[in-house]
């Protein structure tokens, strides 16, 4: 342990700050298999539960009506309690229930599998990133958060082609069963991260220990303009991004005529790639620029987000596979650039005390607004007018993403109190 000389508080040695990084970024690469093994299988899914397009979008955005619902709670608890107990608690519900999904034989029963498995992420997401803010000081975090963060594009990626591959030789539901079940250990793992004291590595200005009650928090919460716009944009963010992640297998397959395996490995291919060097590149980026350019995270976003918007038209658009397969990465690396950085606004723009407070109100409303709505929002327009028309949303909510962050990078900060 040493003391940080700034506040005087007992922090971390490095050791013990990378072995917590990697901890959390284990789970998260874990956390987002067990996510995205579902799109992987939706189309058999579909087919033996006999789900409308609608059905099966909200068995895709069942987690995270659950998990955007209790996340609040999750994040109240995680600025008073231990922080490693209640993660450990999520991990091992979630894992059991992925596993659950195997089991499913109605439409109720896959509701409520995969409404559980947002139950247990809760509690890590809305917790993971403060605690990660107390790992290393602000000057570092847009380069730890990209750490963190690469975890998505390799857990998503790793989702659909363990899902897909599971699938074509053993059945859609071996694979809830091969990704859900090993969590079971992590679960024990988790309870040997670090937990120093809040804010160990910021400036004192905020009180040690929560201060008001729940609706004053919140309160503070609306009245934070730097933060109400950040997470604004991250809900048209994650719209774009969870409609593209839940529905591109099955329209690859349906209007490219792609078999699934191949569909699968394809996506799974494209996300990795692009995700991992969009979200590492996003935080050094921002980083580099945060001391010669005011708001360089949030510019960082805006701009990123602004050039995703032609290639992400043209995924959904062209009919030819290789310009779809280059477009498609194109876009989503300029998506990713922005995962690492826009984070950082939001758990920067509060004081210390508020941060999984924070970051759990913000869950909920990205997701209640994002990537909970965007697969049954598609799946109901397209059984109107077609799957090939109804993906034509997801650029135009990647350009509200973009204009809500550049204006707010144009506006002066306000720094958390």
């Amino acid at each position: 342990m040493t003391t940080h000389p700034v506040t005087g508080k007992s922090g971390l040695t490095r050791a013990a700050a990378a072995y917590g990084l990697g901890l959390m970024t284990l789970l998260n690469f874990v956390n987002y298999i067990d996510r995205y093994v579902f799109p992987a299988v939706a189309p058999r899914v579909q087919a033996a539960l006999s789900l409308t397009d609608t059905e099966v979008g909200l068995c895709g955005s069942a987690f995270l009506f659950s998990y955007f619902i209790v996340s609040p709670l999750f994040g109240w608890l995680g600025d008073r309690f231990s922080r490693t107990r209640l993660m450990a608690f999520g991990v091992a519900v979630w894992s059991v229930a992925t596993a659950g999904g195997g089991l499913a034989r109605t439409l109720g029963q896959m509701l409520f599998a995969r409404g559980s498995v947002g139950v247990g992420e809760a509690s890590y997401a809305a917790i993971s990133p403060a605690l990660i803010s107390d790992y290393y000081p602000p000057e570092r975090r847009g380069r730890v958060f990209s750490i963190f963060y690469l975890a998505i594009p390799v857990g998503s990626a790793v989702g659909y082609l363990l899902g897909g591959a599971i699938e074509a030789h053993y059945g859609w539901r071996a694979a809830f069963f091969a990704v859900g079940l090993p969590g079971l250990l992590l679960a024990m793992l988790t309870l040997t991260a670090p937990d120093p004291p809040r804010g160990v590595n910021d400036a004192p200005t905020a009180p040690d220990e929560p201060a008001g009650s729940y609706l004053h928090a919140l309160g503070l919460l609306v009245h934070n303009r730097d933060y109400v716009m950040a997470v604004a944009g991250y809900a048209a963010y994650t719209f774009a991004v969870g409609g593209m992640s839940f529905w591109m297998p099955t329209f690859l397959q349906r209007v490219m005529t792609i078999p699934l395996d191949r569909a699968n490995y394809v996506v799974g291919l494209v996300t990795v790639v692009a995700g991992i060097g969009g979200t590492f590149l996003g935080g050094y980026i921002a980083d580099a620029l945060a001391p010669r350019v005011r708001q360089a995270h949030l510019w960082v976003s805006g701009v990123s987000m602004v050039l995703a918007v032609p290639f992400t038209l043209l995924a959904f658009t062209t009919r030819d596979q290789t310009v779809l397969t280059l477009s498609l990465l194109a876009a989503e690396f300029m998506v990713f650039l922005s995962t690492g950085p826009i984070n950082v606004v939001i758990v920067s723009a509060v004081p210390v005390a508020m941060r999984a407070t924070a970051m759990a109100v913000s869950i909920f409303v990205i997701h209640l607004f994002g990537d909970a709505a965007a697969p049954p929002v598609i799946g109901a327009v397209s059984e109107r007018v077609g799957l090939a028309r109804a993906v034509l949303v997801m650029p135009f909510v990647v350009a509200l993403s973009a204009a809500i962050w550049i204006v707010a990078a144009m506006k002066p900060s306000r720094p958390a109190a």
